[in-house]
């Protein structure tokens, strides 16, 4: 059994090579939404799958090129879409392809189930790192296969973020697995690229206020105090706990019955004020809460379907330390649903008014940042040798993520970093309400989570 934390090295012993469509696609230039192309956005999103047995690379490469026929957005290069504005980005389809990189590792996939809890910063080597001066210059789509000592594999899968949001990433995905199963089948869902749905009005027209952007001359980033900034100068460790349906049902039960509530809206809740709770924040800070929503149905005329761009925006809640710490849950919650309940179409369209003004940034200077996973079907990819034993990001940074659980589609694993002297703390508050009072009136019983 392999007895490090850290894992081994890869052995490529090939060049990564480039898997351009396997057929001329569109050359021209894609427009990119505000949505798209904000800054908050510019990294790739990364994907690790482990499987337990492998799929020949020759027919992983062969239905990769396939694909990019259809995404072919994703063989194509990010660039500025003027040579005097290098804030607005669009893609040059050239066909030029995706980076495909072979590796083996001596390792098992037992070995890496007994880590897969925790990422730590030696699992970025399962993808092969390009050399590039800027985030631009990175193709973006990379994609690594790695065999295992035990005859399984992992795939790692870097998505350029301003492309692919994770329900178009997830949908990116689902597609390279079902064309390389059923070669003679169509895909089940047909791209959708134009992204002109989402552009920005024109004059822009901002009627509402936006609380989870601000422009940069009223940034407090460069504030020694400012909390992002104390949270960047930190050595920074993942924590992970999985929270099943019970424990789940038991925080609903908080709320009940004078408030209905989601699970996402109850964890989301829940995760927010733990982490403000271990940061002894000052009780008058004003902190925030910023996370996904899919606005696909909510913007008139809705988005088709097969629509992979990001067609999200961040929803923010906010308040105060003292009252976020000092309340039950529902204050949390009545928090996060008013701010999922105020994006219909016309905030949505005046947020990416917004945008146009690029000294708008989003405000991580107070925030906690959840990306839901949980419910994007990326646990169900199957490459034909069965679905995934484990999947996750490929590393854990500030931004919290809920993560499915494999084999248990009610439960959810709350993955974020936090600085190494308040893990203990962290946990403690995530834990806190699932401590049962013994009967004989001893002491605590804690129910696992």
């Amino acid at each position: 059994m392999f007895n490090s934390s850290e894992l081994p090295d890869c052995f490529y012993q090939n060049q990564p090579v480039l898997i351009p469509p396997l057929t001329p696609t569109p050359n021209h230039s894609l427009y990119l939404s505000n949505l798209d192309d904000q800054k908050f956005l510019r990294f790739s999103i990364k994907y690790l799958y482990l499987f337990k047995k492998s799929v020949s690379v020759d027919i992983l490469k062969y239905s990769l090129s396939r694909l990019l026929v259809h995404y072919y957005p994703l063989a194509g290069r990010l660039r500025p879409s003027s040579a005097d504005d290098n804030q607005k980005l669009e893609v040059d389809c050239n066909g030029e392809g995706c980076i495909f990189a072979e590796a083996f590792m001596d390792f098992t996939s037992e070995d890496f189930l007994l880590l897969s809890r925790k990422p730590n910063r030696s699992w970025r080597k399962l993808l092969f790192r390009v050399e590039a001066q800027s985030f631009l210059d990175i193709p973006p789509l990379v994609i690594q296969v790695t065999n295992l000592l035990c005859g399984g594999m992992i795939i790692c899968a870097g998505i350029n973020h301003c492309i692919c949001d994770g329900i178009g990433s997830s949908q990116f995905l689902q597609a390279w697995a079902h064309i390389t199963t059923k070669p003679s089948h169509d895909l089940p869902t047909q791209p959708f690229h134009t992204r002109h749905l989402l552009k920005s009005r024109n004059p822009p027209f901002v009627n509402f206020p936006h609380h989870g952007y601000i422009k940069n001359k009223d940034s407090h980033s460069d504030n020694p105090m400012a909390l992002n900034h104390y949270l960047q100068s930190q050595p920074l460790v993942p924590t992970s706990l999985t929270f099943t349906s019970s424990h789940i049902l038991r925080l609903k039960r908080q709320c009940f019955p004078s408030l209905k509530c989601t699970t996402f809206e109850t964890l989301a809740s829940h995760t927010w004020r733990s982490w403000v709770k271990s940061l002894d924040l000052s009780p008058s800070l004003n902190v925030k809460l910023l996370f996904s929503v899919n606005v696909r149905k909510k913007v008139i005329p809705e988005i088709p379907q097969g629509y992979y761009g990001n067609g999200f925006v961040l929803g923010c809640a906010e308040s105060f330390v003292k009252d976020l710490t000092s309340n039950n849950l529902q204050h949390g919650v009545k928090l996060v649903q008013h701010a999922k309940s105020s994006l219909n179409d016309d905030n949505v369209r005046s947020m990416i008014d917004l945008l146009e003004d690029k000294t708008v940034k989003t405000d991580l200077s107070t925030s906690l940042v959840i990306s839901q996973w949980s419910k994007l079907g990326l646990e169900d990819l199957d490459f034909g040798e069965g679905k995934a034993l484990h999947m996750g990001p490929l590393t854990s940074d500030i931004y919290c993520l809920f993560l499915p659980v494999i084999g248990d589609d009610n439960a959810i694993t709350v993955l974020v970093s936090v600085p190494e002297s308040v893990v203990g703390k962290f946990e403690y508050y995530m834990k806190e309400d699932f401590w049962d009072k013994e009967a004989n009136g001893n002491g605590y019983h804690f129910q696992e989570i």
